[in-house]
């Protein structure tokens, strides 16, 4: 595929349209694959044919374009340029619903190095050459022309979003888009360097220390359902991982059993999913908030 310039919005727009339907159409007639991305900034959940991959997805996940079902389905996968599919029933539906525009960087042919805070940004201001840049809530995305591999937590701060990933779309940047570095390329060959998850402070219960609801094997087995909730879930990964932590909060968030060691298979398990340190600690943050913890 040629590569595709990050280009303005709004050419070529049609009014009725939703807002980010509109700048969809028109980073699509660019060649970028794009999908709808919801609250929260993640991709739809699957439609009721397509749940749990009960449509067999894509031939191993690695190809972008329109599922065989009419709906938004498999994340990342979804991403399409084709305007009849961006414009049909099931896909405007979720346009009306969608807060922002995200985009599959592998088959737009470049690479988002994801940079997560201002510490990730001062580091790749160090190591990194010079790209197109775009600012984001909390960093930069710096885009790199070539594809590779998506890996999260390279270190602190960082993720790699190429193939297999999605992106949001920010804006054009600034900035010229340069090639690939090795020194990208080689963030994915070291083993993640996965953050410790941050020490969890819970009120102590009357058990002291041990759960209460009826011996430890409970609390041991509950957090290994959770752990394989979490390692099954194959959609709306966000979603469950924090319903998951809302579950076992709710059971055990008082009782003074959960040590650090609980708290780290729960968030190393959200992580093999994909999950960043930051998000799981703000899923464990959310749940504590909502149970009143």
């Amino acid at each position: 595929m040629t590569q595709p310039t990050l280009i303005r919005r709004g050419h070529g727009s049609t009014s009725a349209l939703p807002e980010p339907l509109r700048t969809a159409l028109t980073l699509a007639a660019a060649g970028m694959p794009v999908l709808p991305l919801r609250a929260g900034k993640s991709p739809f959940g699957n439609c009721r044919t397509c749940a749990g991959n009960a449509c067999g997805g894509r031939p191993n996940m690695k190809s972008a374009g329109p599922c065989q079902c009419p709906g938004v389905c498999h994340a990342w996968a979804a991403a399409t340029t084709d305007p009849h599919v961006l414009t049909s029933p099931a896909w405007t539906a979720a346009w009306r619903r969608a807060v922002t525009v995200a985009y599959h960087p592998g088959a737009a042919g470049v690479t988002v190095v994801d940079l997560d805070d201002t510490a990730a940004v001062a580091w790749a201001h160090e190591t990194l050459p010079a790209t197109r840049t775009v600012e984001t809530t909390r960093g930069e995305h710096w885009i790199y022309r070539g594809a590779m591999t998506s890996h999260n937590a390279v270190r602190p701060g960082v993720d790699i979003k190429s193939t297999m990933s999605y992106a949001r779309w920010l804006g054009p940047g600034t900035g010229t888009l340069a090639a690939l570095p090795d020194v990208v390329r080689a963030l994915a060959v070291k083993e993640p360097v996965r953050p410790a998850p941050r020490s969890v402070s819970l009120p102590a219960g009357s058990g002291g220390g041990q759960c209460p609801h009826r011996m430890p094997a409970f609390l041991e087995r509950g957090i290994a359902m959770a752990e394989q909730r979490i390692t099954e879930a194959s959609s709306a990964v966000h979603a469950t991982v924090y319903r998951t932590f809302l579950a076992v909060l709710s059971k055990h968030g008082r009782c003074g059993c959960l040590t650090d060691t609980h708290v780290a298979r729960l968030f190393t398990a959200a992580q093999a999913k994909g999950e960043t340190a930051r998000h799981c600690t703000d899923a464990w943050t959310n749940a504590r908030t909502t149970l009143g913890l």
